[in-house]
């Protein structure tokens, strides 16, 4: 089984901590679903026929288009790829796009099945500084409006670390969100990430994050609380009531191929990564006149252990000893027994029947324990 990933690249608002590639051109809309269409054709080998059990729209900001448009677009897939049965079809969208009208046209012509929705926060003092579009009542109002149309694999994304937030606000974005009957829940700390408005903010002093401690608190407390809720934390920054894990994201922690379509998009066979320019011009005059728009790598055995590392470990499964002997031979295993030695006496680690994972506080450190393991 493999995924598809398409990229979406327009918004109508940049928010301050994106770093997504992205453009507010959105006239191009019409002729660059033409040009995915085209790059369909082009890439339908990559998985070798491998149906698709995942299929995913993210952006940018994907409910900018039509119905209509996602209806075209979908059964351009259905035509030209294997899929499973059933198929998990998300679409990422903001809030205010989500109106009643709009979420009966995806039920009733698409076969959209999950909607991703950025909410980001529920206070409003939040979402400005995030520069986001939609406001509390609006990200309240589309969660509803979208059971009510008839989705019930909901799935939203909240931010916390935000500058000024304190864990007694991300706390009560946490009940309402848990509030809402969504099956999903992911949950990120803020980055500031290089060329963007927030990082220009931060370098004039304008704002900072919180310390590390209020930041710990924030984390442990998503994860009390979600337990208290009937959902289990699965990976680092995703967490889901029973049955409800998104099979996207576990595609990409489990290794398994997928094909990425659109500017910027990565695609993983296995043994190789390509990926798309980043340019959504360039990209469709590539695209349409057959000039190269992609770069590859090749993936040796220690870059693929050392990614296996890497996606494993933020997941609740952790890494197996068996795989490891069985994937990347007995010199990887004896690179992995001395570097993770360390710390099987601390809090951070759990090693039981073969089995090697981090602890909720494990996460809180990860990026330590992984440059640890991965070193030479």
């Amino acid at each position: 089984m493999a995924g598809m990933y398409i990229h979406i690249p327009f918004c109508r608002k940049i928010c301050s901590y994106c770093d997504f590639y992205k453009t507010t051109l959105s006239d191009l809309i019409p002729d660059y679903l033409h040009v995915l269409e085209t790059e369909l054709d082009k890439k339908k080998d990559y998985l070798a026929g491998e149906p698709l059990e995942s299929i995913y729209l993210g952006g940018g900001t994907p409910s900018l288009i039509q119905a209509g448009g996602l209806a075209q677009l979908f059964e351009s897939i259905i035509h030209k790829y294997a899929i499973s049965d059933p198929c998990e079809v998300t679409l990422e969208a903001n809030p205010d796009d989500l109106t009643q009208a709009y979420l009966r046209e995806l039920r009733a012509y698409t076969p959209v099945n999950r909607l991703s929705i950025g909410i980001q926060s529920f206070n409003d003092n939040d979402l400005l500084v995030l520069n986001r579009r939609h406001n509390a009542l609006q990200a309240l109002t589309c969660v509803q409006d979208a059971r009510i149309a008839g989705f019930d694999n909901i799935t939203i994304d909240l931010i916390y670390g935000l500058p000024g937030m304190k864990s007694s606000s991300w706390e009560r974005n946490l009940e309402t969100a848990f509030s809402l009957d969504i099956q999903h829940l992911s949950a990120y700390h803020l980055t500031i990430e290089p060329n963007t408005a927030l990082s220009r903010r931060a370098a004039r002093g304008l704002i900072s994050l919180p310390a590390e401690d209020e930041s710990s608190l924030q984390f442990m407390l998503l994860n009390k609380i979600a337990g208290e809720k009937g959902f289990e934390h699965y990976e680092i920054s995703n967490l889901s009531r029973n049955g409800f894990m998104s099979r996207h994201n576990s595609n990409y922690w489990f290794q398994k191929k997928y094909l990425g379509l659109g500017p910027s998009a990565h695609s993983y066979n296995l043994d190789s990564r390509q990926w798309n320019i980043r340019n959504v011009r360039k990209y469709m005059d590539a695209v349409l006149n057959g000039i190269s728009y992609t770069e590859s790598e090749f993936l040796d055995i220690k870059t693929r252990f050392h990614e296996y590392l890497m996606l494993s470990l933020r997941t609740i499964w952790g890494i197996s000893i068996t795989e490891i002997r069985e994937k990347f031979g007995e010199t990887c295993l004896a690179a992995l027994e001395k570097n993770i030695k360390p710390f099987l006496s601390t809090e951070w680690v759990l090693h039981k029947n073969s089995i090697i994972k981090l602890t909720p506080a494990g996460w809180m450190v990860s990026d330590y324990i992984l440059g640890r393991l991965m070193a030479d």
